[in-house]
């Protein structure tokens, strides 16, 4: 099967899968204020983080895990590295993408948020074992510009939570298994307004059930819209981009669950390039918070670094990205 047969097919089966969760989900958002796998709303990479999470209409190696069409720009495949500490534990992920410029961008992604161990005792107070929380994601994209101007991209994701025993405490453990997609698009209506737009629907697919049926919760589903302005092209200087997002983001059937995000991009020098970000995002009624961070990038090899300042962060977490070209 040749690449582009390959990635045809999986913007096919993404639309179906579309068509066969939404009805579902749908039905489950406006039912239930608790989500199942809420790990899949923390922020992934040092871009996105220091941006204040606005990247929905920007390009990029971390885009699996945020809006997949953003990887149909990666001009060159790569092995991406992704670090960070969050409110709920360590964050730890890597994606390879495979880029064949003219046909796409296909990926495989994976994560997994360590929550943390607990001792496990008996009714006497005794140390019996240690539990572990985990949860597990795992991600094939494909991305690929499907008109002019037009990037497109789709996720496919098994969502996974896992509490492990370490000692007498097996009638404990338990394994969840649920599966989800995400759906994007990037869009440059003109080559001479340095403008881009981005729209994607996120983490869409059935309920999540951790325990039986009757206590499965929906999918923190959320759809995206995004523009993005260089507002240093009028500068005609091929060297600097200054850009400037804006982001609203919505979860459906849900009152009060609509987020705001703006975040910024200064990159200097071409390919081999500066970054300078920062950010601010808002979590419906939740405490807002800001973001920012550096980057360096070669033809070769880039990284990142990003702090969050959210408010609801316990810690003071640091974002590492690198990736490395083959």
């Amino acid at each position: 099967m040749s690449e582009m047969t390959m990635i045809r097919w999986v913007f096919r089966a993404g639309v179906a899968l579309v068509l066969l969760a939404s009805s579902s989900n749908q039905g489950a958002a406006q039912t239930s204020s608790d989500e199942g796998a809420p790990f899949l709303l923390l922020p992934v990479g040092a871009d996105a983080v220091a941006m204040g999470r606005a990247v929905t209409a920007m390009p990029g190696q971390e885009s699996a895990f945020w809006n997949p069409a953003g990887l149909a720009s990666v001009d060159r495949s790569k092995l991406v590295l992704l670090r960070a500490d969050v409110v709920a534990g360590t964050s730890t992920a890597a994606s390879a993408l495979l880029a064949r410029p003219g046909v796409g961008t296909l990926g495989i992604s994976y994560l997994v948020l360590n929550e943390g161990d607990q001792e496990y005792k008996d009714s006497n107070d005794n140390l019996i074992g240690t539990i572990g929380f985990r949860n597990h994601l795992a991600v094939v994209s494909a991305a690929a510009t499907v008109l002019p101007g037009l990037d497109a991209g789709v996720n496919f994701k098994v969502v996974q939570f896992r509490l492990s025993c370490r000692g007498m405490c097996s009638g404990v453990a338990t394994t969840s298994t649920g599966y989800a997609i995400d759906a994007g698009l990037q869009w440059t209506p003109s080559n001479r307004v340095p403008l881009r737009i981005g729209a994607m629907v996120a983490h869409l697919g059935p309920r999540f059930q951790q325990e039986n049926a009757s206590q499965a919760d929906p999918l923190p589903t959320r759809i995206r819209v995004a523009a993005a302005y260089d507002v240093l092209r009028r500068l005609k200087k091929d060297d600097f981009e200054g850009w400037v997002t804006v982001e609203v983001q919505d979860r459906p059937g849900y009152p009060g669950g609509t987020s705001f995000f703006v975040g910024s991009e200064l990159a200097a020098g071409g390919r081999d390039a500066l970054f300078l970000r920062a950010g601010y995002a808002t979590e419906g009624d939740q405490p807002g918070g800001a973001g920012i961070g550096l980057g360096l990038r070669t033809e070769s090899f880039g990284i990142s670094v990003a702090k969050s300042l959210a408010a609801s962060t316990v810690a003071e977490p640091i974002n590492v990205s690198f990736s490395v070209g083959f």
